[in-house]
C-alpha cells in the first residue's frame, strides 16, 4: 500500500428507478419502523450489515418475520463478500451480490403487500 493514498473498494446501491420501486414491500415495511436504521437507497449489503439491529427493531412486525428465516444465509453471504473484497476476488463478490439480491427477491415476494 501506499504510503499516502489507499486502494478502497465499495458496494453502492444501484438501482434502475430506486429502492422503493425495486423492492416497494421492503421499503414500506423500513419506512413504517425507524427510518434512521435505513438510507432511501440502501445497499442490501449495506442492510445485511446492521440486519440484526433490523431484526430487533423490528421485533413483531411482519417485517421479522420475513427477514429472521434468511439470517444465517444473508449473514453468511455478507461474511463471504467481506472476506472476498479483502482477497481483492471481485468477481466472486460479483456473485455473491447476485446471491445476496436472489435472497431479498425472496424476502420481497414473502411480504404481504
Amino acid at each position: 500500500m501506499s504510503k499516502y493514498m489507499q486502494l478502497r473498494i465499495t458496494i453502492v446501491p444501484y438501482y434502475e428507478k430506486d429502492f422503493k420501486n425495486t423492492y416497494p414491500k421492503l421499503a414500506r415495511q423500513l419506512r413504517y419502523g425507524k427510518s434512521d436504521l435505513a438510507e432511501p437507497n440502501p445497499s442490501l449489503y449495506d442492510l445485511v450489515g446492521q440486519l440484526d439491529k433490523l431484526l430487533y427493531t423490528f421485533d413483531g412486525t411482519p417485517l421479522r418475520d420475513a427477514l429472521f428465516p434468511h439470517r444465517e444465509v444473508l449473514l453468511n453471504l455478507h461474511k463471504k463478500i467481506e472476506e472476498n473484497i479483502a482477497h481483492r476476488n471481485l468477481a466472486q463478490v460479483d456473485q455473491l451480490l447476485y446471491k445476496l439480491e436472489d435472497v431479498f427477491d425472496n424476502i420481497e415476494s414473502e411480504l404481504l403487500p
